[in-house]
């Protein structure tokens, strides 16, 4: 599988993941991931930005809110669609643009920042895309990206819970497998059982990489590591919203941020 037939998964997908997510079922995005993500973001007013893999494009907005300048791309038609919508409805300078992040559509140094919220771990040729990140980057610039915890999200994963349902423990296992975009069914665990009837289930190629893998493929890029963060919620949070709970015995998430050297 490539970044082509992934990106067509995902527009298939787009729809029924942009309806839910805007009426609030993506619970971990917004009461976890994103929020994390956002206060480890270093400022970025008047800077120029790329977000990689935008999807509906809801944390484009929120990094624009802060002051950028930002351009996004997403493989699926869809996706752009609704993001560009959104955009029309409320203004605040996006372009957003139909591309793979396999070969983005962008001349070298263009950028001060590219951020990739949950995105990256969806694309097979990882290293093309780092490597094009890198070309789009100026000297000094970051790129900053969210991605499943590979070491508590690897193929086998069983959360284990007491009589009360409450999770206590993580089972993990086939770490070092390659899942080679095995399809993997998936939809919004806080979204209502009418919503499960009526729309269809996500359909995920998976793409697992050992947190090795990473790390070497950042390296090898010529990114110099900054910054990492494993967003934990607080008990308060979970006790409000369920679907948290399981990112309070291992870290569902993992943020990782990277600059291109200054020069050399």
């Amino acid at each position: 599988m490539n970044h082509l037939t992934a990106g067509e998964y995902w527009n298939r997908n787009a729809e029924a993941w942009t309806r839910l997510a805007r009426a609030g079922h993506d619970v971990l995005r917004d009461q976890l991931n994103t929020p994390a993500f956002l206060a480890s973001l270093p400022p970025v007013a008047g800077l120029r930005g790329l977000d990689l893999g935008c999807g509906e494009g809801h944390n484009t907005r929120l990094v624009a809110r802060r002051g950028a300048s930002m351009t996004a791309v997403d493989i699926a038609e869809v996706f752009i669609r609704h993001a560009q919508s959104e955009e029309t409805r409320a203004p605040l300078g996006i372009s957003y643009r139909q591309a793979s992040a396999v070969e983005l559509p962008f001349p070298a140094t263009e950028f001060d920042f590219a951020t990739a919220f949950m995105s990256l771990m969806d694309i097979p040729e990882l290293e093309l895309v780092l490597a094009e990140a890198f070309r789009v980057l100026r000297p000094g610039g970051f790129l900053q990206f969210s991605i499943l915890h590979p070491c508590f999200n690897p193929p086998h994963r069983h959360v284990c819970r007491d009589e009360e349902r409450r999770p206590f423990a993580l089972e993990v296992g086939d770490y070092f497998l390659d899942t080679k975009g095995r399809v993997h069914e998936w939809f919004f665990g806080d979204a209502a059982q009418a919503a499960r009837e009526r729309l269809p289930t996500f359909q995920i190629p998976r793409f697992h990489r050992p947190l090795n893998e990473w790390l070497n493929l950042l390296v090898a890029t010529g990114f110099r590591l900054e910054h990492f963060a494993e967003p934990c919620p607080s008990e308060e949070a979970a006790r409000i919203h369920h679907v948290l709970q399981d990112a309070l015995v291992a870290a569902y998430f993992l943020h990782i941020r990277v600059r291109k050297p200054a020069s050399g």
